[in-house]
């Protein structure tokens, strides 16, 4: 009896035909070597590899036997669309099956990298849920929510250069901190170290400076979505955020899942976002838009191996088009490889909240473990993961991997 084929995927499978996301890795035998990947089953497709083997059109070989996915992200979505195709057809046509199988390696074999070089990093905060919970933490009995919040996504620039590939350590932070009843501020590593679930939108095609991106094109410039972990240490961005916003309570680590899931996987996933009321100014007004803007997409967050937390992003009360929208409104430029993630994804239960502070109302309510052990905030060797799966065409689900990040003691 011959042996299974690793083409031979259960329609079920999370990374199945349906999916298809795009990854870089490398392996044992050419560690030094760096080969853009599509995840299928429990392998990884050599996308350059089948590219050749296949006879694909010169164009779309330079383009999947880059070292990044930065290429392909500039190509636009025309060439995404063909990429996409021409990946289909290999793993799942039987004339392809020959010359595709040798390329396909065990995931577990491989190192996974960052997928892409990342341009810029900007930051929101766009769920109504996580931001009237601070706000009640931080101004408990006043109007949680700040007068802007409504009128537009807010907001920050982060550093691109933190931003790292699941399963890199992240070491705790050191800074400036300052409890409200102390007469001065000290120095020292962070003491309230938290996580932020959220989603990372991949931008590809480039737009020139002074141009602006229409809620109607976002499509042709987000090329997919990852996971992102936007630590945070609290006690660092309580003291430092006024007047300018997050600066080190942030800067030190971004944790991404090392697979981007390309927009067109998600086609079933799109749903209407909630109910708003408060009439947006013409440029966020997406009321209209069909296919809608919002995804339902279900995350689950665990610490240590513990399930903590399961925010839906179909909660978010600013969609990504929006984000993208407002992020070019005043004629900032993107590059390809730019990334813009959703702020922390929350839900009006406690069991959908996606950072420590509110699911702990700020350290004094602990999370109780099953193993006995009590978190207000993270603790030196905790490792978080947050994982996410969405619908797929026919009532299947698909995922979008895991990223995960363990606490290494302060330097």
């Amino acid at each position: 009896m011959p042996s299974p084929s690793p083409l031979d995927v259960p329609p079920d499978a999370l990374f199945g035909a349906h999916n298809l996301p795009y990854g870089v890795f490398s392996t044992a035998a050419e560690p030094g070597r760096r080969r853009l990947g599509v995840a299928y089953g429990d392998q990884v497709l050599d996308a350059g590899a089948a590219a050749r083997a296949t006879g694909a059109p010169a164009e779309l070989t330079a383009l999947l036997t880059a070292a990044s996915l930065n290429p392909l992200l500039a190509a636009g979505r025309p060439v995404w669309t063909r990429v996409r195709a021409a990946l289909t057809g290999w793993l799942t046509a039987d004339r392809h099956r020959a010359a595709v199988e040798p390329c396909l390696i065990p995931r577990a074999d491989v190192v996974l990298h960052l997928p892409f070089d990342v341009a810029d990093y900007v930051d929101f905060y766009a769920s109504e849920h996580h931001a009237a919970t601070v706000g009640r933490i931080f101004r408990p009995g006043a109007e949680p929510l700040t007068p802007n919040w409504k009128h537009l996504p807010i907001g920050y620039h982060g550093r691109a250069g933190t931003v790292v590939v699941s399963g890199t350590p992240v070491v705790r932070p050191c800074g400036q901190r300052k409890a409200p009843a102390d007469p001065a501020p000290d120095y020292g590593p962070s003491r309230r170290l938290d996580i932020e679930a959220e989603l990372g939108f991949v931008v590809g095609a480039p737009t020139a400076q002074g141009s602006r991106v229409a809620l109607a094109d976002a499509d042709a410039h987000v090329f997919g979505v990852c996971l992102v972990n936007d630590w945070s240490a609290r006690d660092l961005q309580s003291w430092e955020y006024v007047p300018l916003g997050p600066f080190l309570g942030k800067s030190f680590a971004t944790s991404v899942s090392p697979w981007v899931v390309p927009l067109d996987a998600l086609a079933a996933a799109r749903v209407d976002p909630p109910p708003r009321d408060t009439e947006p100014l013409p440029y966020l007004d997406d009321r209209a838009a069909r296919p809608p803007y919002g995804l339902d997409i279900a995350l689950e967050v665990r610490l240590n191996g513990h399930l903590v937390a399961r925010p839906r992003f179909a909660a978010m009360y600013w969609t990504y088009a929006q984000m993208l929208a407002h992020l070019t409104v005043n004629g900032a430029s993107l590059r390809a490889g730019d990334l813009f993630a959703s702020g922390t994804v929350s839900g009006p239960e406690r069991w959908g909240r996606g950072a420590l502070i509110e699911l702990t109302w700020n350290g004094e309510q602990p999370l109780e473990l099953p193993d006995g052990s009590r978190r207000g905030f993270l603790e030196d060797g905790d490792e978080v993961t947050i994982t996410a799966t969405a619908p797929g065409p026919g009532g299947a689900r698909i995922g979008l991997g895991a990223v995960s990040g363990r606490i290494a003691p302060a330097h």
